[in-house]
């Protein structure tokens, strides 16, 4: 979907946001949203984490299935 702006509709959408917010207001939303950006960041490798043990968990458990039937 943003594939499709291109450095026109970029350029379009931040003059909008200049008009909208002003040129004092822009930095405080810039420094707003990569903050954002990195808490999302944050907490997804968090929750990549805290799955590969239980996969781990899983991988042994069905070895040890195969090593009772043999």
């Amino acid at each position: 979907m943003l594939s499709n702006i291109g450095v026109p509709g970029l350029i379009l959408i931040l003059v909008i946001a200049l008009v909208v917010f002003g040129p004092s207001k822009l930095p405080e939303i810039g420094k707003a949203v990569g903050s954002s950006l990195k808490e999302f960041k944050k907490a997804t490798k968090e929750l990549a984490k805290d799955d590969e043990p239980t996969k781990i968990d899983e991988q042994n458990k069905i070895e040890e299935q195969k090593k009772d039937t043999l």
